[in-house]
């Protein structure tokens, strides 16, 4: 585009006899548009801003106007100028341009033909010198008027259309990127759909696919490091205790129990680090209630041996959620062992069902302190409760523990949406 009007710039410009003939239009139009009618009679009324110009003597410009019958209804030049113009009585065409002097400035004399309210009128007008320099404003006109109007109009069009083709062909990409964002390396079903994208896009998402399908490969082994560490473990601390059984002494009964709750607490390791590498595809609808009932069932004759009691509240029947009823599971018991652990004996745990998760809770009037400190609330949640708290989290739920008036509250409420796709079977 700014080619073209330096193109069209220069051929205008230096054109003497294009721009002589841009002149006489533009100037006998706007003179032209003073012609009136009055009771059958035309009238003039000079235009405003041509009064300078032709309205006075000696300015260099002059103009007449005259009807079908030769009738002279504005003039400004006197019987000398007259010469230039062609005879009153000579029908002009209707359209005409002499050079007087050829070059600039301009210094020429032309007419035009014009046809106002039914009826014909003629327009001459001469530029002796163009002192004001006219053809510089009739030049910018016809530029502004036929090239570069249309051309931002255009202008605008392409840039639309382009905006429009860009955003329309990059919507693959930004369903892509939210795609990426939702990509879970633990979940089989996770990955970037190629279909509808163009070719270049969807080498791009197989490509994130892969790189995707390593991590989880690597999480994958990692989950086998851990679990070879914990059996690695196990087999010497299940050495250690076979030994200590054999010895009759009131310390070896001391460092069994030590030895016991080092492997739960190795065995408590072994679980949170096999969250990091959970594979999410096993998430399935559960039902919160059945789960509650099988986990109370299983801990109930400990709790007893342990001298507690436990009770299982359904405020409602059903519970479904989506999630892994094996870890739901792990989270029930740990809150159950959790309190069992850090309660005095006599301690009535409640586990109960709610509308949107569940709460375990201990209850011992008598032992209930304001003051008394949540297990783990010095240093941090304790590695159990971190299991639990991992659990919610995978579940996208979430997990708080409160003192209350009577003993300690824990509750995992699940959110009102599944936190991932279900299968399209469901």
């Amino acid at each position: 585009m700014l080619v073209q009007l330096a193109v069209v710039f220069s051929d205008y410009y230096w054109n003497v006899g294009e721009l002589s003939r841009l002149f006489v239009e533009q100037e006998t139009e706007r003179l032209a548009s003073g012609i009136g009618n009055s009771g059958g009679e035309p009238t003039y009324q000079l235009p405003l801003g041509l009064k300078d110009r032709y309205g006075k003597p000696d300015t260099g410009y002059v103009a007449r106007i005259r009807n079908a019958s030769g009738r002279v209804i504005f003039a400004s030049c006197d019987n000398e100028c007259e010469r230039h113009f062609l005879p009153a009585d000579i029908r002009p065409p209707d359209f005409w341009l002499r050079t007087v002097t050829p070059g600039k400035p301009l210094t020429l004399v032309g007419g035009r033909a014009f046809t106002i309210n039914g009826k014909n009128y003629f327009v001459d007008v001469a530029s002796m010198g163009d002192p004001e320099n006219v053809v510089t404003n009739v030049f910018w006109n016809e530029v502004r008027e036929h090239m570069i109007v249309p051309m931002s109009i255009l202008l605008v069009l392409v840039l639309g259309a382009t905006l429009l083709s860009v955003h329309w062909a990059l919507r693959p990409v930004h369903a892509a990127a939210i795609a990426a964002d939702a990509i879970d390396p633990m979940d089989a079903r996770s990955h970037l759909s190629v279909k509808g994208m163009p070719l270049e896009i969807a080498h791009l998402a197989e490509a994130v696919n892969r790189a995707f399908q390593r991590v989880g490969e690597l999480m994958k082994s990692q989950k086998l490091l851990t679990t070879g560490i914990a059996h690695e473990v196990r087999t010497p601390l299940a050495a250690i205790k076979l030994e200590l059984s054999r010895i009759d002494h009131p310390r070896a009964r001391k460092a069994e129990a030590d030895l016991d709750e080092l492997a739960a607490f190795v065995g408590q390791l072994t679980a949170l680090a096999r969250l990091d590498s959970f594979d999410h595809g096993m998430f399935a609808k559960v039902d919160l209630a059945q789960i509650c009932t099988e986990v109370v069932e299983q801990l109930a004759p400990w709790v007893y041996q342990s001298e507690h009691t436990l009770e299982l509240q359904l405020q409602t029947e059903t519970t479904i959620v989506l999630g892994v009823e094996t870890l739901l599971k792990d989270s029930i018991r740990n809150l159950i062992e959790n309190a069992v652990r850090h309660t005095p004996t006599g301690t009535d745990i409640v586990v109960r069902l709610i509308a949107d998760g569940l709460q375990v809770e201990d209850l011992n009037l008598a032992n209930c302190s304001k003051n008394r400190q949540l297990p783990g609330s010095g240093d941090g949640l304790g590695i159990g409760l971190k299991i639990v708290q991992r659990i919610a989290a995978l579940h996208g739920a979430t997990f708080k523990q409160q003192q209350s008036r009577t003993g300690r509250l824990a509750e995992i409420t699940f959110s009102k949406t599944a936190p991932y796709r279900a299968p399209e079977t469901w």
